[in-house]
């Protein structure tokens, strides 16, 4: 009995052993804790060597997770499988947060970088006096086209996609919103329009696109286009610079009636574990020189103003990717259209690329 008892104050004792050194480690050398910071963004969309450089400023210990979509991450974060400090959504994704209570309030006396960041880009309709959210990059949809395969054809209107000369010759970006948004636009009407006999209509004129529309592809798109497999494309902003550092030859307008202007933002998550250390980089990654090496290895808008100064005038001067004023006003953000109307959104788009096979 007595070596049963033994046993039995053995296991006892082991078991709390290991619980506690499991505790250790998780706050010490797992995925949150104060000398751990989870970032969840999206693939290569942060300099490498800048998460190294806050590591040895700060000595905390970063440890990096990738989404493809805003979809995906959202998934994610609401199951809380696994623990974020900080996440990089897209402007629509953060009001569902906000709606869902996902997310925490920013101390923004923790975070002096933000006075950096162009007024252009805070206190959008998303996010109010940017109370959940710090901008990351930004961009626009528009067209990516090659002027020696399209001669005599002016992009500056998304009604020259219908152009006949234009068959079989066009790649679409496989989303809802932007090849929706795109038709609406060409209509005259909102990206986020909710009217049933707009969206009918946008969805006619889009049917009318398909000779047009050699195929609608994922992150392919880039290849192809680099490859000149087609004359145009509907992409963002980022890709398409992208694009064009492959292939010299092609050039990108964003459409006189408008189109989308999007946000990549820094938020907190409200299961962060490490709160202090998400502040901390959150100012680190607003920081001027940190700020542009970052642009440089992205190479997507950023929307920090005094970061904007250090870049090489190639990057800095090129209107097609910093856009005056006069331009961005004109642009709209993608508003949270709720799960029924993006629901449908989606519906129409399956019935155009449907009608395209």
């Amino acid at each position: 009995m007595k070596q049963l008892v033994n046993a039995f104050l053995a296991i006892v004792i082991v078991a709390f052993g290991l619980m506690y050194l499991g505790s250790w480690m998780n706050s010490n050398q797992g995925y949150t804790g104060k000398n751990t910071l989870t970032i969840y963004n999206w693939g290569d969309y942060v300099d490498p060597a800048m998460l190294k450089e806050f590591e040895k400023e700060t000595g905390i210990t970063v440890i990096y997770q990738t989404f493809d979509s805003n979809e995906a991450m959202l998934t994610k974060v609401e199951q809380g499988g696994t623990t974020f400090d900080v996440v990089i959504p897209s402007d629509y994704a953060i009001s569902k947060m906000k709606e869902e209570n996902l997310l925490i309030p920013l101390d923004h006396s923790k975070i002096p970088n933000l006075a950096n960041i162009d007024s252009r880009f805070m206190n959008l309709p998303f996010d109010p006096d940017n109370l959940y959210s710090v901008p990351y990059f930004w961009g626009t949809v528009g067209i990516i086209f090659n002027p020696e395969m399209t001669k005599g054809i002016d992009f500056s209107s998304w009604d020259s996609l219908w152009d006949s000369r234009l068959k079989n010759n066009i790649f679409l970006v496989d989303g809802a919103r932007e090849v929706m948004g795109m038709a609406l636009n060409s209509l005259h009407y909102s990206v986020n329009d909710t009217n049933e006999e707009h969206l009918q209509q946008a969805l006619s004129k889009l049917n009318k696109l398909s000779p047009n529309v050699k195929a609608i592809v994922g992150d392919e798109i880039k290849m192809l286009l680099a490859n000149e497999e087609a004359a145009v494309g509907i992409v963002w902003s980022g890709d398409a610079s992208e694009i064009m550092g492959d292939n010299d030859k092609l050039d990108y307008v964003v459409p006189k009636e408008g189109s989308n202007k999007w946000f990549d933002n820094m938020v907190i998550p409200r299961t962060a574990k490490n709160v202090e250390g998400a502040h901390k980089f959150i100012n680190f990654m607003l920081r001027p020189d940190v700020a542009a090496k970052n642009t440089e290895y992205v190479g997507y808008s950023t929307p920090n103003a005094q970061a904007l100064k250090l870049l090489p005038p190639d990057i800095s001067e090129d209107t097609r990717f910093y856009p005056s004023s006069d331009i961005t006003d004109h642009l709209e953000v993608y508003d949270n259209l709720g799960k029924k109307m993006l629901a449908h959104y989606n519906e129409l788009f399956l019935m155009f690329k449907m009608n395209k096979k």
